[in-house]
């Protein structure tokens, strides 16, 4: 179809300016500007940049550490209290609960060093605490709780822990002094009571104790401790499991409690005890030696000694450094008459070992399990067992051209000079000369006969 008349067409129609849409244009470019200045400089943080993490309190950590230590995991309660005295420095209240749980944890050591170490880091700590708040009750109960515990007599000498002592009844006193409602410090003073031998007062003061709050773990566990040492073992298993009720985790009760069995000779009940504690730490991811070593040192004293060795070679695998894990091992050996095996696992214990020695007696494999070596131990009151076993091993295994005798002597003139007036020891060291003697005498003269390795005594000190 054509359609007559003008030819089409199309013109452009000029619009003017809109003075508003400029003036907005103008305003958002100096607005996204002044943002993109601001970011550049720092003032103004981008989008979608991560959340801050918010700061913790010193409180959050207080909280975890309880948390941890009623779970059990003492070490993890100790590095949350640890932190929360970061934060908050001035506070006497945590460097006294943080004392309290370094000052329990100690018990869970297995060497007299590590022991040491712990307590000396509560003592650190609660003098801390007293420095900062040197009239409070509950820092004072628990400054003579750690300082009772801190005169363990095989850790310093006599004339230390009777100092120890009347420093810790001092601060028990001051405690009721100030706050006589002050349940702690009532347990607390009893059980340095019960250290310095007043066990008549001791019983008077827990038994107040536990009228007053029955509720707290540590007066249990003190009547518990007043029961055992005054032979009452059947009272003291029954305040342990009253304690246990309180805080089912603490694996220091259970040990506890399988230790009273085990001297009463009902091992099943012990080792029940004792497997409680190893499953409550495997639970927790704990790598601690003790409860093996208390269920290898039950099934020595009920004559298993095959798995005694088996639970001793597992807490060396929490432990391959630790001198006192190898010297029970040794002495386990000795009594199962594996006198060859003994020699290298209390060597380590005493003399030290390098990792080719370490790994072979823990049978480890080299290409997989770590290649340590193991620093000896002094002789102490809790080492003394493993010295004249080693002795008795060395001596009894001398062959003519090597040195075990001249081993053997040292080691017995060392407990000449520390324990000449004991005569459980006196009388295996002079067995052990004898022999040495015997031998060399015999070697000079031509006649290579062997000796045999004496049985030792059953240990003086009471192991885990």
């Amino acid at each position: 179809m054509y359609l007559q008349g003008r030819d089409p067409h199309f013109r452009h129609t000029q619009k003017k300016s809109n003075p508003y849409r400029i003036l907005v244009f103008v305003v958002l470019i100096v607005f996204f500007g002044s943002i993109l200045t601001g970011i550049v400089q720092g003032d103004v943080q981008p989008l979608f940049l991560p959340t801050p993490t918010p700061t913790r309190t010193s409180d959050s950590f207080v909280i975890e550490g309880r948390t941890h230590f009623e779970a059990g995991n003492l070490e993890a309660a100790i590095t949350a209290l640890s932190r929360a005295t970061t934060l908050d420095p001035e506070n006497a209240g945590i460097y006294a609960e943080l004392a309290r749980i370094q000052t329990y944890s100690s018990a869970m050591s297995t060497t007299d060093a590590e022991r040491s170490q712990r307590l000396a880091e509560a003592l650190a700590s609660i003098d801390r605490a007293k420095e900062l708040d040197p009239n409070n009750s509950e820092v004072l109960a628990i400054r003579a709780f750690v300082l009772d515990w801190s005169a363990n007599p095989f850790l310093v000498d006599d004339q230390t822990r009777e100092d120890l002592l009347n420093q810790a009844e001092a601060e028990a006193l001051m405690a009721l002094q100030i706050d006589s409602t002050n349940t702690l410090a009532l347990a607390y003073y009893a059980e340095v009571l019960v250290s310095q031998m007043k066990w008549n007062q001791a019983y008077q003061y827990i038994q107040q104790a536990i009228e007053r709050d029955p509720t707290l773990m540590d007066v249990h566990r003190i009547m518990a401790f007043t029961y055992e040492t005054l032979g009452e073992y059947n009272l003291s298993i029954q305040s342990y499991k009253k304690a246990i009720e309180i805080m089912p985790n603490y694996t220091y009760l259970y040990i506890a409690v399988g230790r009273i069995y085990r001297h009463l000779q009902l091992y099943e009940q012990a080792l029940e005890h004792f497997a409680r504690a190893a499953n409550l730490n495997q639970q927790l991811g704990i790598k601690d030696p003790t409860p093996y070593l208390a269920i290898a040192n039950t099934y020595a004293q009920d004559g298993e000694f095959f798995a005694a060795a088996l639970n001793v070679q597992q807490a060396l695998t929490f432990t391959p450094a630790n001198p006192s894990v190898y010297g029970q091992l040794g002495v386990i050996y000795h009594k199962s008459r594996n006198y060859e095996g003994a020699i290298p696992a209390l060597q380590c214990s005493i003399e030290g070992c390098s990792p080719e020695i370490s790994c072979e007696v823990r049978k480890c494999n080299p290409e997989v399990d770590p290649m340590v070596a193991v620093e000896g131990l002094p002789l102490s009151g809790s080492t003394v067992v493993n010295y004249f076993t080693y002795g008795s091993v060395l001596a009894g295994l001398h062959r003519p051209g090597d040195d075990k005798c001249d081993k053997a002597m040292d080691i017995f003139s060392q407990l000449r000079s520390s324990y000449a007036e004991d005569p459980t020891v006196m009388s295996i060291v002079r067995a052990g000369e004898e022999i040495c003697s015997y031998s060399l005498r015999n070697t000079e003269e031509g006649d290579v006969g062997e000796a045999s390795p004496m049985e030792a005594e059953e240990p003086l000190v009471e192991q885990p």
